[in-house]
Order: structure tokens, then sequence, then C-alpha cells
């Protein structure tokens, strides 16, 4: 697993800020898509509109 680890440390580490920048930006939508799935599975009664400001909603308020 450490292995794995560095390999990941080196990519981050060779990347220019602008594509560190574009990686979070990706990786925080796909963390939204995720979270409207999951809310979808969970509360099929909800609306497309009601999904994607719950969603909004829970990176918006997250807590440590």
């Amino acid at each position: 697993m450490d292995d794995a680890n560095d390999q990941q440390r080196a990519i981050f580490r060779a990347m220019t800020p602008q594509q560190r920048l574009h990686a979070a930006v990706r990786l925080y939508w796909s963390a939204r898509q995720l979270k409207e799935a999951s809310l979808r599975t969970f509360h099929p009664e909800l609306s497309d509109a009601e999904i994607k400001a719950r969603a909004r909603d829970c990176f918006l308020y997250a807590r440590d």
C-alpha cells in the first residue's frame, strides 16, 4: 500500500498547479455526482431539483 501512496504522491508532485487544480475540481464534481446518486437511491420520492439542492447543501455546509 505504501508503494501505491508513494506513486500517487510522485504523480501529484509532478503536476503543475493548474493540473492539480483541475484534478481537484474533477474530484469535487465526481463526489457531487456520487452524492446525488446516493440521495436518489435512498430518497426516490425527491425531485431532481431537490436532489441537486440537497447534494449542494451537503458540500456547502460540510464540517470537519
